[in-house]
């Protein structure tokens, strides 16, 4: 699909494209660059790393893959959004390394939703548990804006659809108990190459799409 096309059709939706840019070169990323695009999702931070220099100061770069507590310090001080905390000590640990950058960084709750049992993310009595401890509490430079899970790798629509459904319900779950008057807590990071349509049906407002854009790798 045409990156121009796809824009479109998820600007008519209010939804947001975050290139995922994993294993591509930085030419290809300036190419999209220079045709609009502005958020770029890396899965890994060493990457992330070696690509920010090639573009310009005014991309974005979201961590949206597993991302260790010792890596965190590597991109405190540009990240714009991190997709995937999945425990308090990654949390704790994001809100210290912001703390010393004298930022404040953005990020979602990653929710475990597919059958895959290698995917990571919390559950919903966990995310209950992190959200009700005197420990999130105290943090003072992270953010939380959303979600975001992956559904089951599947041809099964109706099983993936199930899936986004429940991460949205999830969404709206928290959203009510913890953050009801804050404009900032709206976004649910869901759909991919091959799932986007049905993600963008169920309510997500960002899609992480990299094979639809870059080709098959």
């Amino acid at each position: 699909m045409k990156f121009n096309t796809l824009v479109s059709l998820l600007a008519a939706k209010n939804v947001r494209l975050v290139a995922v840019s994993k294993t591509q070169p930085p030419e290809r990323l300036l190419e999209l660059y220079r045709a609009g695009q502005r958020i770029f999702g890396e899965n890994r931070v060493q990457e992330m790393l070696e690509k920010r220099d090639a573009l310009p100061d005014d991309a974005e770069w979201h961590l949206i893959g597993h991302l260790q507590t010792n890596k965190v310090k590597l991109i405190a001080g540009f990240v714009q959004m991190i997709h995937s905390v999945d425990s308090l000590r990654l949390l704790a640990e994001i809100d210290k390394q912001a703390a010393k950058a004298n930022r404040t960084i953005d990020c979602l709750l990653q929710f475990h939703i597919a059958q895959e049992e290698t995917k990571f993310g919390l559950d919903e009595t966990e995310a209950v548990a992190l959200l009700q401890s005197p420990a999130f509490q105290q943090l003072k430079h992270v953010r939380l804006c959303g979600v975001m899970g992956m559904a089951s790798f599947s041809d099964d629509k109706a099983l993936v659809r199930s899936e986004f459904h429940h991460l949205q319900e999830i969404f709206q779950q928290i959203k009510k108990a913890f953050f009801p008057n804050d404009p900032h807590f709206r976004e649910i990071s869901m759909g991919m190459s091959g799932d986007w349509e049905i993600a963008v049906e169920e309510g997500s407002t960002m899609v992480r799409i990299g094979s639809l854009l870059f080709g098959m790798r």
